[in-house]
C-alpha cells in the first residue's frame, strides 16, 4: 500500500483551517485524503470547524452549538473566508475527505449526507469518541472508520476493534514499536499524527506506518523519498 498523506484541516499551516481556502490548496498540492471537523450549529447544521467554540479560528466568540448557521455565516475565519458546512466542501473538491465527529449527533447528521450522496467510499470518518465510532458504524452500512487517541496505550488497538474501526490515528508522541505490532496483529492500518518535520517523517517511516497527517504540503513532497 502506498504511504497517505493526509491534509490536517486543509493545510493548515499555510491556509486558515477548515476553510474551503485551505481545501483547495490541499487538493491542488496533491495531498490524497483531506482530513476535517464536523460540529452540529444550534439549528443543525454540519458545520466544519474544529473547537467546540468560535473565538480561536474566528472573529467570533462562543460555542458553536449557541450559534445558528446564519449567525456563523458573518463570521471571518480567517483571509475573509466563512465557516463552510459539509456539503461545500463535497462540492468544492474531488479528493477522499477524512471527517472526524465528536459527538454520536454529529455522526447522525452526517450518515444522513453520506447516505444520500452515497459517500461510503469517499468518506472515511474518524473521532476520538468510541461512541461516535460506533453510531456512524451502525448508521452507514460498509462505512470505513478510524478511532482516534492523543493519549493512549495498547489498549487502544482493543477499543478501535470493539467499535469495528479498521484504522487508528494515533499521535506520534507517544507512539512506540509495542503498540505498533500489537496494532498490526489485529490488522489495523495506523496514521500517525501530526508530522509536520523530516524528524517526524522518518520517525512514522521507521515504523511502518501508513500514512501522515501533516500541516504542510512539503511533507507529501519528501515522504516519497523518506525511509
Amino acid at each position: 500500500m502506498n504511504f497517505l498523506t493526509i491534509g490536517h484541516r486543509g493545510v493548515m499551516g499555510v491556509e486558515p483551517e477548515n476553510t474551503l481556502r485551505s481545501f483547495v490548496a490541499a487538493q491542488r498540492e496533491g495531498l490524497d485524503l483531506i482530513e476535517l471537523d464536523l460540529h452540529l450549529s444550534k439549528d443543525g447544521a454540519l458545520v466544519v470547524m474544529h473547537d467546540a467554540d468560535v473565538d480561536r479560528t474566528t472573529d467570533g466568540k462562543g460555542p458553536i452549538a449557541e450559534k445558528t448557521l446564519d449567525e456563523l455565516r458573518t463570521l471571518d475565519a480567517g483571509r475573509g473566508e466563512r465557516v463552510p458546512v459539509f456539503e461545500e466542501v463535497l462540492d468544492a473538491v474531488s479528493a477522499p475527505l477524512q471527517a472526524e465527529i465528536k459527538t454520536a449527533a454529529a455522526a447522525r447528521a452526517l450518515a444522513e449526507v453520506m447516505l444520500r450522496r452515497d459517500l461510503v467510499h469517499r468518506v472515511e470518518v474518524i473521532s476520538f469518541h468510541d461512541e461516535a465510532v460506533a453510531e456512524i458504524a451502525r448508521l452507514v452500512p460498509g462505512v470505513r472508520t478510524a478511532l482516534v487517541a492523543s493519549r493512549y496505550g495498547t489498549d487502544v488497538v482493543e477499543r478501535a476493534l470493539a467499535v469495528g474501526a479498521t484504522t487508528l490515528v494515533l499521535n506520534i508522541r507517544r507512539l512506540t514499536q509495542e503498540i505498533v505490532e500489537h496494532a498490526r496483529k489485529a490488522d489495523l492500518r495506523i496514521i500517525g499524527w501530526v508530522v509536520n518535520t523530516q524528524d517526524d517523517l522518518r520517525l512514522v517511516r521507521a515504523l511502518g506506518l501508513d500514512g501522515a497527517t501533516t500541516d504542510y504540503p512539503e511533507i507529501k513532497r519528501t515522504g516519497r523519498f523518506t525511509a
